[in-house]
């Protein structure tokens, strides 16, 4: 009986929490993701005056990196817990034609905006400060950029970093120190 239940267990943990559905676009779904009219100064006004920070997730249909993030990363509970609470999450298609409005004012369809923020692989991921400057585009506004699937570790870290301003802070600690530390600060966690 104790094999069977251990059997059970594994399966359960096995399956994704909430693996994002795909819409007819061909892209995954999530609930935290919003339906906007991608006017990206109203979508970073909305996020502000949610307390969020507004993060633009650019994927494309038959993405296997796109489908290891929503599968593996964004539905573990921590991820998917801290990005429903610090970010206002707009999906971009890489090949899409809906009509977006950039940060500089400039209307494109989504594939457009992509090239012009020289994105070339997904997903990319780009996170807005609170405040864009006129006549920036959100590639050149952008704090930070993942470009590409990373595993649930340096994903967690990487949102943590963005959400903390620590890219603001006047230290030698980059993303990749500060991720280093987490690490090993995680490795010691687990040997206390």
């Amino acid at each position: 009986m104790t094999r069977i239940l251990s059997l059970v267990a594994a399966l359960v943990l096995a399956v994704p929490v909430m693996a994002a559905e795909l819409g007819d676009d061909g892209l995954h779904k999530t609930d935290w993701m919003r339906d906007t009219f991608k006017d990206l100064r109203e979508d970073l006004d909305e996020a502000n005056a949610e307390g969020k920070r507004l993060m633009l997730i650019v994927e494309q249909r038959g993405c296997i990196y796109c489908t290891r993030m929503h599968e593996k990363v964004f539905p573990r509970p921590e991820i998917d817990a801290y990005l429903r609470e610090n970010f206002f999450v707009v999906q971009i298609n890489l090949h899409g034609d809906i009509e977006m409005t950039d940060f500089d004012g400039e209307s494109l369809s989504e594939k457009a905006a992509t090239r012009k923020w020289g994105l070339l692989f997904t997903p990319s991921i780009l996170f807005l400060p609170e405040e864009v400057p006129e006549g920036q585009s959100a590639a050149q506004a952008a704090v930070a950029l993942m470009p590409g699937a990373f595993e649930a570790g340096t994903t967690l870290d990487l949102l943590t970093w963005v959400n903390e301003k620590r890219y603001a802070l006047d230290t030698d600690e980059d993303f990749q120190r500060y991720h280093a530390r987490r690490i090993a600060e995680r490795a010691a966690a687990k040997t206390d």
